[in-house]
Parts: C-alpha cells; sequence; structure tokens
C-alpha cells in the first residue's frame, strides 16, 4: 500500500473470540467457532496482503488451553503471516504461554517498517476491570525511551477511557491516569488501540488516535448504561501504517449471514 508515495504496512486485529473448550459452545447463542470462521474468510477475502494480525485479547471463554490450540489452528487454516496475541480478562496468560505461536514477536513488540507495535498485558487476575502493574509500565517505558524513531502504536485489552457505555466502562484501565502521564512525555505515540468492549470505537486524546474494534463474535451496542446486545455483525479492522506516521483504519463486518443469538440477554 502507498499513499503520495508513502509505503505503508497493513495490519490485522481481530479481538474477543470466547472460544469455548468445545467447538459446539456458543455465547449468548452465537457459535462463536463458527463467527470467527467466518471472519476469517472474511479477511481472506477482503485482505490481498497484509504483514501481521493481532488478536487483542479475550480468545477464550475461561482459559481453557484447548482453545488456545484450536485458535492458532483455525487461523493457520487461513492465513500463514506471523501472529501475535495479548491477554483478556476471560484469558489466561499463563496457559497462553504454553503454546506456541509461529513466528511470535520478539519481548511482546512488533517491527513494523518505521512503526513499533507494543503488546501489553492489562489483566488483573480474576478481575474483569483492567490495571496495568509497575513492571508492565516499566516495560512501556523502556520501550519508548529506546525507541524515540519509531511511530508508536500501543494495543492493550481494556479500554484506557470511557467509552460512553456505563456498564462496561467500569471495567476500564484502573490505572489510566499514570498511563497516559507516561504516554504523553512521548510524542511518537500515534495510535491506542483495545478490544474488551465489542464495538467500533474511534476518538482522539492529545493527537493520539483512541482506537477500539469489534468482537469475532457478539457484539455490544455503543452508548447503552446496560447490558445490550448489538444487531451488528462480527468483524474485524485493518490498519494501513504510513512511515510518516499517519495510519489509516476501518472496519470490515460479516454480511449475508444469519445468527441465532439472544439479543434479550441481560449478561453473560
Amino acid at each position: 500500500m502507498a499513499k503520495n508515495g508513502v509505503s505503508s504496512k497493513r495490519f490485522i486485529q481481530i479481538s474477543d473470540c470466547h472460544l469455548g473448550p468445545l467447538t459446539s459452545e456458543a455465547l449468548l447463542g452465537l457459535n462463536t467457532d463458527e463467527s470467527l470462521h467466518d471472519v476469517l474468510a472474511l479477511i481472506a477475502e477482503k485482505e490481498s496482503d497484509f504483514d501481521y494480525m493481532v488478536c487483542t485479547g479475550d480468545i477464550a471463554s475461561a482459559g481453557h488451553e484447548a482453545c488456545y490450540r484450536r485458535f492458532v489452528s483455525i487461523v493457520r487454516q487461513y492465513f500463514s503471516q506471523a501472529l501475535a496475541w495479548l491477554p483478556g480478562n476471560h484469558d489466561s496468560a499463563d496457559i497462553m504461554a504454553r503454546v506456541d505461536l509461529p513466528q511470535a514477536p520478539e519481548a511482546r513488540s512488533i517491527v513494523l517498517g518505521d512503526w513499533l507495535i507494543l503488546l501489553l498485558d492489562s489483566v488483573v487476575p480474576f478481575k474483569v476491570h483492567g490495571n496495568f502493574e509497575q513492571s508492565e509500565l516499566d516495560y512501556l517505558e523502556q520501550m519508548l525511551s529506546a525507541n524515540p524513531n519509531k511511530h508508536i502504536m500501543i494495543m492493550l485489552h481494556h479500554q484506557p477511557v470511557l467509552v460512553g457505555s456505563k456498564w462496561i466502562d467500569q471495567y476500564i484501565l484502573r490505572n489510566a491516569d499514570a498511563f497516559f502521564a507516561l504516554v504523553d512525555r512521548f510524542s511518537n505515540v500515534k495510535a491506542i488501540v483495545w478490544g474488551h468492549v465489542h464495538q467500533d470505537f474511534n476518538s482522539q486524546r492529545k493527537g493520539v488516535d483512541l482506537i477500539a474494534t469489534p468482537s469475532t463474535c457478539v457484539q455490544f451496542k455503543p452508548l447503552c448504561d446496560d447490558f445490550t446486545v448489538d444487531t451488528l455483525m462480527p468483524g474485524y479492522r485493518w490498519f494501513d501504517l504510513y512511515d510518516d506516521g499517519s495510519l489509516s483504519t476501518g472496519v470490515e463486518r460479516v454480511s449475508g449471514k444469519e445468527y441465532v443469538i439472544d439479543y434479550k440477554s441481560a449478561g453473560y
């Protein structure tokens, strides 16, 4: 890809797959294996070429090792590109570490041309909300300090800002102030990207893009005080990262299918 002669790298973000230990398992009536296959098939159809795929957490419904191995196997049915992941609140980072990822990134960082993508762990064990351990903030500071000439994208699971849905905003990144105080020191941070909220979200803070990505399964309706399932379809996000530090991004969704989903559910 190129923009006015400026080359770019394309990568794909998927998130919140919620695979169960069995292929027959569902979330709010939706078979999550089926919807993951559908999203990956859509990526194969839409994306003739990309450089990397990242999954931003909640790969599994409850951290079963079989889910992670099946996730890798399913992705590999469609793509040979490098694959990375980070944990969500439904995941187990310890169990994820037992599963070999082909072409796994060094030190949770991905170099794509003039860009550096940093993968952070915002999970608090046995809790739904997010929080960075001090060691995680130290790692971020170390990587930002060591790479002043790279354009930086930071990826995590939990939203660091309110997305406008009260029920899920209670599970925000709790020490977002400390996180942003660190980020604000580095003008080369261009974007912060997450999953968790099962919806498309775009905003900016001090010139930094703030972006959330739909789930590969059930979608949550934006701007709702109470838990509300959206009728929008599963999807993924693409990014074009340009060498000049700008980016383009968009969401693509499955179409032409009808899923069995409990739209009246009050939670999961």
